[in-house]
């Protein structure tokens, strides 16, 4: 096994050697075997015959947290910060919680990478920042690194997201019926209390029921009308019985799934869905009729970006030029902004104030609202020339 190891990541790693400087490291995850698979491809280099994915499978699984790429991202206002992306190498199928010591390791890990190339912030994407939940004191002795979740930028990309499908749909926030799924995670507390004042009603989904009586009484102490569940998948009723007053017209899916499984009970005709999850929340068999879903939590870089190897449409699969996800943007933004501090530390921190704080040191260096879209494509027919006029 070890020489089969050795010939998917002969390359050698990439080192503090060879980068003058390292402001922030990325670490992250694979959503998808195929992700993995051209991850890998990309390290063997072009020379190389690709492996198929069911090798993949087998091997995987015994490579360690590494450094796999050089990132530059550029500012409007003419800076430009310097960092590595770290792949965890969790397998794509084990994300469950059968898996947690494994993948905590996994994430001290890349988290010991970091720190050795000398990154002054670092940002957990995907499961790596659930796997810690704030608890960085699980990571090794941080020197002067600090460690971000990147949970607050990804809540404002929620939220920004929501606001603007309903502006396209004509929708009015203050008569909407907001359900949020897994909102007592550190995303979906966040997105409760930057909208619950926005929308008539609240209904809170989670498999916790004292994190959500507590969450709604918070809500409800500022006027806000709640109800909770922690079956989502019920179409009618709560785990107690009571039936919910109205379907929903506002979804977020936040909860914290190893697979696109989700399937939605009650919720309104042609309701507007957010699937926040990285993987995926939503099972492709979730029947909503008229839906309007789009995948929340992105931002675009407008001044640029860049990875040494080519790894651009690989570690970010998407529709539009240079879209990352929140939480990764998170350590880029507060790098060029030189703040180099742990903005968000896990479950029950994300204020209303803090979203807008984070939001506007990613405006100031052009990192923006990514356009929407789902797995059909774009859902707005102008982002091209929304994207050329900024």
């Amino acid at each position: 096994m070890g020489g089969s190891v050795a010939s998917v990541v002969e390359r050698e790693p990439i080192g503090k050697a060879s980068i003058e400087h390292v402001d922030f490291a990325l670490i992250g995850h694979q959503e998808s075997w195929r992700a993995a698979t051209e991850v890998l491809a990309v390290l063997r280099g072009p020379d190389q015959t690709p492996l198929p994915e069911e090798e993949i499978k087998d091997i995987l699984p015994w490579i360690p947290p590494r450094t796999v790429c050089h990132v530059e991202v550029g500012s409007i206002v003419g800076i430009e910060a310097r960092g590595v992306y770290i792949d965890s190498f969790i397998p794509p199928d084990r994300l469950e919680a059968a898996y947690v010591h494994e993948n905590i390791a996994r994430v001290r890990g890349a988290a010991a990478c970091a720190i050795k190339a000398g990154a002054k912030i670092v940002s957990l994407g995907g499961f790596s920042s659930i796997l810690v939940e704030g608890n960085f004191d699980q990571l090794s002795a941080r020197h002067d690194t600090a460690f971000t979740t990147g949970n607050t930028l990804t809540v404002g990309f929620i939220v920004q997201g929501i606001k603007k499908r309903c502006a396209l749909e004509g929708r009015d926030l203050r008569q909407s019926t907001l359900l949020i799924v897994g909102a007592t995670g550190d995303v979906g507390s966040g997105c409760a209390r930057c909208l619950a004042p926005l929308v008539k009603r609240v209904i809170l989904s989670a498999r916790n029921v004292e994190r959500l009586r507590k969450l709604a009484a918070e809500l409800q102490a500022g006027g806000v009308q709640v109800e909770i569940a922690t079956d989502p998948l019920a179409p009618d009723s709560s785990k107690n019985g009571s039936r919910f007053s109205a379907a929903a017209d506002l979804v977020i899916c936040a909860a914290s799934l190893a697979s696109p499984s989700l399937l939605l009970g009650r919720t309104a005709p042609g309701a507007i869905v957010c699937d926040a999850g990285y993987p995926k929340n939503l099972s492709p068999s979730a029947e909503m009729p008229g839906a309007k879903v789009f995948f929340g939590g992105l931002g675009q870089i407008t001044s640029g970006l860049r990875f040494t190897p080519d790894f651009h449409g690989i570690l970010n699969r998407h529709p539009f030029p240079n879209v990352v996800h929140g939480c990764l943007l998170e350590g880029m933004a507060l790098a060029l902004e030189g703040r180099f501090e742990a903005f968000s530390q896990g479950r029950g921190f994300i204020t209303p104030e803090r979203v807008e704080q984070i939001e506007a040191i990613a405006a100031r260096h052009g990192i923006y609202l990514a356009p929407l879209y789902n797995a059909d494509g774009p859902v707005e027919n102008n982002f091209i020339a929304g994207f050329a006029a900024r």
